[in-house]
């Protein structure tokens, strides 16, 4: 993938993952829109980098998602890379009944609303060069933490349906990547901690970052990052025959 050059949508990248990306692509040389439900982080985003274009929009209500891709393809049309990068991360305890709500917002979040934008910019995205549509799900895609079981799920889902979506898009010229990171010190799951300035930890987020994009740079399209390669048992080694050429 070419790291420079580009019109880059990312979403929830008022923090986090989905931030540093969004600096680092802004420093490349790309155009970068990003998204989020938080109006005052985007302002602040907006403050801090001119350059960066910001849209607020809550990707769990399918309306929303429809206005942004709306949004994008009529006033940059020149878009040609999707990061889906939001997402929220809960403890579910299965042993007692649970609130739906919950999953439900969890599973909007984390799969539902990726494979909705990554279905409504398929067809944008065929039409313009250097096209590439980029998940990021992670390394409990491949060994669940029992804790929080939804999280975990939605991501071994967002694992099963980018292998999906590679195969069916391989007679265009869009790449599909997954890019798996292992535990990265961000706030993700702010919303299941008493102390909300209290990190996730893990690895710095400028490690992940580094190891991330010299992915994308080597086309390598499913990249588990740092412990995220040990928790990748194998590959799904039978997924080529057993969807052989069917569409």
């Amino acid at each position: 993938m070419n790291l420079s050059g580009n019109t880059i949508l990312i979403t929830g990248a008022t923090s986090g993952i989905g931030l540093a990306f969004a600096e680092q692509f802004i420093h490349d040389g790309n155009t970068v829109i990003i998204c989020g439900r938080r109006a005052d982080r985007l302002t602040a985003i907006s403050q801090k980098y001119p350059g960066i274009i910001t849209r607020e929009c809550d990707i769990t209500s399918e309306h929303e998602r429809a206005d942004l891709f709306n949004w994008v393809t009529q006033n940059y049309p020149a878009v040609n890379v999707l990061i889906n990068n939001a997402g929220i991360q809960l403890v579910t305890d299965l042993s007692r009944p649970v609130d739906t709500d919950m999953v439900r917002l969890e599973m909007e979040t984390n799969f539902i609303a990726p494979a909705h934008l990554a279905s409504l910019f398929a067809g944008h995205l065929k039409s313009v060069p250097d096209s590439a549509i980029i998940n990021i799900t992670s390394g409990l895609a491949f060994v669940p933490i029992a804790f929080m079981p939804v999280y975990c799920a939605t991501k071994a889902a967002m694992h099963s349906l980018t292998l999906s979506l590679r195969h069916q898009l391989r007679d265009t010229a869009i790449k599909v990547f997954e890019i798996a990171p292992p535990s990265v010190d961000t706030e993700l799951g702010h919303q299941r901690r008493e102390d909300k300035n209290e990190t996730h930890g893990g690895i710095p987020i400028a490690e992940f970052l580094t190891e991330a994009m010299e992915a994308l740079r080597n086309d390598i399209l499913e990249a588990p990052i740092g412990q995220s390669k040990g928790l990748r048992a194998k590959r799904e080694e039978l997924f080529n025959a057993i969807n052989g050429s069917a569409h």
